[in-house]
């Protein structure tokens, strides 16, 4: 449960900077953010810890002047519509975002892709691990998809999703309870038995399942946010990650709504066309081939059918 309610923009009006005690940007619909604990998967969580700038820090940027400019709130918004359009992606890396994650160790490994952040994690060097892990709902177990190599196919039948989750279920404890019998500790640090010796826990953490919960800060500018969120929340992404990118992206339409409504426009929601694609796109509109030419204007079988697919053709 959040400890605290917040409340979305309905719209992204022209960027307004509001009046505040400090001279540094305030987005009003961040600071309800601050602080609040918003709970993903079954023992995972999102907060933002801290946050630098605003809309109107991408237009100082850009413009590398103070204020809201000098033509217009009007001209505000469309300055930055322009930006993210043509992909002037610079002055939104003025921006800054710290965000408190518990996440497993297997989704984690995803996000530490994007490599362009600054990240400190939970050492199980120092500490001792909670015996946490993530189990998935059984609507969500699938088998393996027949036309990706990433990616899930048919729900399980709820049979063998039972099956399946009691084996992740009895393997992650088996692997937990020998991971307290190698520390000779229980998970508050307590000796087990007084004449015995725990293995340092460096090396007694060596058998944790990836389905281990861990935490992390996570540090990102707002330009390098957009990117992690135009691959992370698109449809194709891991579902278990994809929950915590739809948060982000929830709570980044708080911060900075008129930069989220261009994103979602020009890049999240948009289809980027190669030169293959462009050529057959101009002679379906006039009328000089159909999708049974795809092929003959360079494209693959496969990329042919994603294009019919992204289209609806």
């Amino acid at each position: 449960m959040t400890t605290r309610d917040s409340q979305a923009p309905d719209s992204a009006e022209a960027p307004v900077r509001e009046a505040s005690s400090t001279f540094r940007p305030v987005a009003a619909g961040m600071e309800a953010h601050l602080n609040v604990y918003h709970p993903l998967l079954d023992h995972g969580f999102i907060a933002v810890k801290d946050y630098m700038g605003d809309d109107l820090s991408v237009l100082q940027m850009a413009r590398m002047s103070y204020g809201k400019g000098t033509k217009g709130t009007s001209n505000d918004r469309a300055l930055l519509r322009y930006l993210l359009r043509h992909l002037h992606t610079s002055p939104f890396e003025g921006c800054v975002i710290k965000l408190h994650v518990k996440l497993p160790i297997f989704v984690m490994r995803q996000w530490v892709r994007h490599r362009t952040a600054s990240l400190n994690e939970v050492s199980a060097r120092y500490s001792i691990l909670p015996d946490e892990f993530y189990l998935p709902d059984p609507s969500l177990l699938a088998v393996q998809s027949t036309d990706s190599k990433q990616g899930r196919g048919e729900t399980l039948a709820p049979d063998r999703a039972a099956e399946v989750l009691r084996l992740m279920t009895e393997d992650a404890r088996h692997n937990f309870a020998t991971y307290h019998r190698l520390l000779n500790a229980d998970d508050e640090g307590r000796t087990v038995d007084a004449a015995a010796d725990g293995l340092a826990r460096e090396l007694a953490r060596i058998g944790l399942p990836l389905s281990t919960y861990t935490q992390m800060y996570w540090q990102t500018n707002l330009h390098n946010l957009m990117h992690f969120l135009r691959l992370r929340a698109d449809p194709h992404a891991q579902w278990e990650i994809r929950v915590y990118a739809e948060k982000i992206l929830e709570i980044m339409k708080d911060w900075v709504p008129v930069t989220h409504e261009a994103f979602c426009d020009y890049q999240l929601e948009a289809a980027r066309l190669s030169r293959m694609e462009v050529g057959l796109v101009k002679a379906l509109l006039a009328g000089r081939a159909t999708m049974a030419d795809a092929t003959s204007f360079g494209l693959s079988e496969r990329e042919a059918r994603e294009f019919a697919q992204r289209f609806g053709l």
